[in-house]
């Protein structure tokens, strides 16, 4: 998914969760942030005279994101002397603003958007190709949804630095898998259902959102289709919806409903978050924040919790790579501003491994890398529960998939045509037949808007 489509309302619905509780930086040692790097001579852009930048990005959502990014910051203002103003702003309001700066040709130079504003704003942000091109090189490339993202559509020209992204994995509990005889969850769909099933059996129900979750409920669709091999269109932008390959998931969806704690069509997204720290569900699809907040809660039960929470990607299916994608924060330099080298100039000074380095550690797996050397940090080893969100935006799957990324693309996934033909079938409803072909006649109005 891009855009808003996995964590846009995580912000206010895991507050429920949380409370009053953050998350602590993991105190890594210096071997625990080695980066490996190639000998790449750096860009050397020269700012120019006088430069001041002002960078807008989305608020914390871990304590540290925040603390360790205002840290750098500041930290690039002391070695250059280029005042840097960062605004954090709710998930909510980003696009909005973006499109503001966008559109009026002021307001912030850097823009740290998500996934897919690259390619709605192209023609209004600076190239970054020379950037882009210089840090893959010396930190092992670039993870596939970090170039799908950023660079212009069906091209290589880089149209913004991906800083990371959120992804999702199975977030189950350990001694109840094993109650229903299962050391890790099956990737095959029928060796799913087939431990769903005893779960449920054993009043351990899963749990996956198929209401208007912006996140959640959006993230189970898709992994339904994609791990189905089917795809909302295909390479050249068509709805490829209605096709063999869907009903499949459609009927799929239909088995595995019932073996689902009930309530699920009116789950939000703070829903699934509840339910595992409730003891409710034994298994539901999220980022990292669940695991950690009940690790690190005063609550002896919700410590219990956490030591019996592990996580595993997605079940594979029929698609060879993690049938899931991930948000992706992807920073802008926008035509208007005066200070173009600052701009890039900054975001190398972040992207480099003493400064970002220590932020992707202490965001404690909730951003993964999108180059691939950072995944060779020894911190991700530090608790093997993180591994699975390491290669988070090592993933071929992105909101539109097979197709362009659009605006109107994803439009889909904001009016939950996807969640609602999947929901309509689970139910009983709707036939696979008459959901399918009603999803693909509004997918396709979306589109030719």
């Amino acid at each position: 998914m891009a855009g808003l489509t996995r964590r846009d309302t995580f912000l206010s619905g895991t507050a429920a969760l949380i409370g009053s509780a953050t998350l602590p930086v993991i105190g890594a040692r210096a071997a625990d942030l080695d980066v490996p790097t190639a000998d790449v001579k750096s860009p050397g852009f020269k700012a120019e005279p006088g430069a001041t930048l002002r960078v807008l990005r989305p608020a914390k959502f871990v304590d540290p994101d925040e603390t360790l990014f205002r840290a750098n910051t500041k930290k690039f203002t002391d070695q250059t002397g280029i005042p840097v103003r960062v605004d954090f702003v709710g998930w909510e309001d980003m696009r909005p603003q973006t499109a503001v700066a966008a559109n009026t040709g002021a307001g912030p130079d850097i823009i740290v958007g998500f996934g897919s504003d690259p390619q709605i704003y192209a023609n209004k942000l600076i190239p970054m190709n020379d950037l882009a091109n210089y840090l893959g090189a010396k930190y092992g490339g670039w993870h596939q949804l970090a170039q799908i993202y950023s660079c212009r559509w069906g091209t290589k020209d880089w149209l913004a630095i991906p800083m990371g992204g959120s992804g999702a994995a199975s977030v189950y509990r350990v001694s109840w898998l094993k109650e229903a005889g299962y050391d890790s969850i099956p990737n095959d769909h029928a060796g799913f259902l087939a431990m769903a099933t005893k779960l449920r059996k054993n009043n351990h129900p899963i749990g996956f959102a198929l209401g208007h979750a912006v996140g959640d409920g959006n993230g189970f669709a898709d992994w339904l289709l994609w791990s189905f091999g089917a795809s909302l269109t295909d390479e050249k932008g068509k709805v490829s919806l209605d096709s063999k390959e869907t009903i499949a998931a459609l009927n799929y969806a239909k088995e595995l409903y019932p073996q689902m704690i009930e309530g699920t069509l009116s789950w939000g997204d703070p829903s699934n978050n509840k339910a595992f720290a409730a003891g409710d569900v034994s298994l539901t699809f999220n980022g990292v924040s669940i695991y950690y907040v009940a690790k690190n809660s005063s609550d002896p039960k919700l410590q219990a919790i956490a030591a019996d929470t592990n996580h595993q990607i997605p079940p594979l299916g029929l698609a060879k790579k993690s049938p899931s994608s991930s948000l992706v924060v992807n920073a802008m330099a926008f035509k208007h501003t005066k200070y173009p080298n600052a701009c890039k100039e900054y975001l190398r000074f972040m992207m480099e491994a003493p400064q970002y380095a220590p932020w992707l550690a202490g965001c404690l797996g909730y951003w993964s890398n999108s180059l691939k050397a950072y995944g060779k940090m020894a911190f991700w080893d530090a608790d093997p529960k993180l591994k699975p969100y390491v290669d988070s935006m090592d993933t071929p799957y992105y909101d539109s998939y097979k197709g362009p990324i659009s605006a109107a693309s994803s439009a889909v996934a904001a009016n939950y045509t996807l969640v609602d033909m999947f929901a309509s079938v689970a139910t009983g409803n709707a036939t696979p037949e008459a959901a399918v072909k009603q999803a693909a006649r509004q997918a396709a109005r979306y589109l030719k808007g």
